[in-house]
């Protein structure tokens, strides 16, 4: 690895919770800055190179204590889907919004190297388009994404050669991580089929782009990799598959039922849905820059999320708030 002391804000999360061992296999030192609103028992706290602090983003100095001596900051932490919103405006506006710019000054001047910053592909909205590249117009349709899309532009106008930045728009994140979201679409539906016997499906025709969990880590370490002038100021998306809602639910069903035929047939229930987001992103330029392209696909996000069923990796898996963003944030009081 080109960069062998990385912090990770909003480590012990989804994401986080496979890069950073991740990155340790590959050798690296590596600090976890995070509130830890999930805790950080699935994290590898007995490994000599990994150091958790435990803090806000919000807390500048704080954060640029943490950042001292390290070289390169991969920043995933963020109130981090678009339900949450419905919790706290004012909290989602001073973290994902308001915190940005500060802290992309502060590593600067921590004397950070690379600024590896992970927005969203619901920047786009809701589109007709049939390739959404990047240059496509940013439509956001909720707070979260239009804050993801405001703070790009924000690390760009710091970045030089000494302080090289990269922007990546990944799809729907789906599969098993050790800190496991129950809460996004391939999940939400994973969890249906396994432990109700049966998938609702809210809608249906609304398109997602979706990336196996492993093949965001896979990026996020290519990213911290690459040389400064292929990625500087670059702004990459990533997806593996387009899908709608209901060919998503129609390959779990096929999956679960094949992985516990036990179970026989899963049904699949439809419901309307207010919810109309729908958007498809061509992910061309991170393979033709970078020679990027994901290999894992849906199906095997749900054979992993079915196993780790099987093995009682995920108890009470529509009882614990742990599984779900805004519960969790609810029962934090979180502010």
């Amino acid at each position: 690895m080109r960069f062998d002391k990385i912090l990770v804000t909003g480590g012990a999360g989804y994401c986080g919770s496979v890069l950073v061992p991740r990155l340790l296999e590959m050798g690296c030192t590596v600090t976890v800055y995070d509130i830890l609103y999930y805790g950080c028992d699935h994290l590898p706290k007995d490994h000599p190179n990994l150091t958790v602090v435990q803090g806000d983003i919000r807390d500048t100095a704080a954060l640029a204590e943490a950042m001292a001596g390290h070289q390169a900051v991969v920043h995933l932490a963020c109130i981090s889907n678009d339900a949450s919103f419905v919790l706290d405006e004012a909290l989602s506006t001073s973290v994902n919004l308001d915190a940005f710019e500060p802290m992309v000054v502060a590593a600067k001047r921590a004397g950070i190297q690379r600024f590896v910053y992970a927005s969203t592909s619901s920047v786009y909205g809701v589109s007709d388009e049939p390739d959404v590249t990047e240059d496509h117009p940013l439509v956001p349709l909720t707070l979260y994404n239009k804050y993801k899309g405001m703070c790009e532009p924000l690390l760009t106008k710091h970045t030089d050669e000494d302080f090289v930045g990269v922007i990546f728009r990944p799809a729907t994140v789906c599969g098993y991580g050790p800190r496991q979201r129950l809460d996004v679409s391939v999940n939400i539906l994973t969890n249906y089929a396994v432990n109700k016997n049966q998938i609702r499906v809210f809608g249906g025709s609304q398109l997602r782009p979706n990336l196996h969990i492993q093949d965001y880590v896979n990026l996020v370490t290519r990213l911290l990799e690459a040389e400064d002038h292929v990625i500087a100021d670059q702004v990459f998306n990533c997806g593996y598959q387009n899908m709608s809602i209901m060919d998503i639910a129609q390959t779990v069903k096929q999956v679960v039922e094949r992985e516990f035929p036990e179970k026989g047939e899963i049904a699949i229930a439809t419901e309307p849905t207010d919810d109309i987001r729908s958007y498809h992103i061509n992910s061309d330029k991170v393979k033709k820059v970078l020679g990027f392209e994901p290999t894992l696909s849906v199906e095997d996000a749900v054979v992993d999320l079915c196993r780790a069923f099987r093995d009682g990796k995920l108890p009470d898996s529509f009882d614990d708030d742990r599984y779900f963003n805004v519960r969790t944030m609810k029962n934090t009081g979180a502010r």
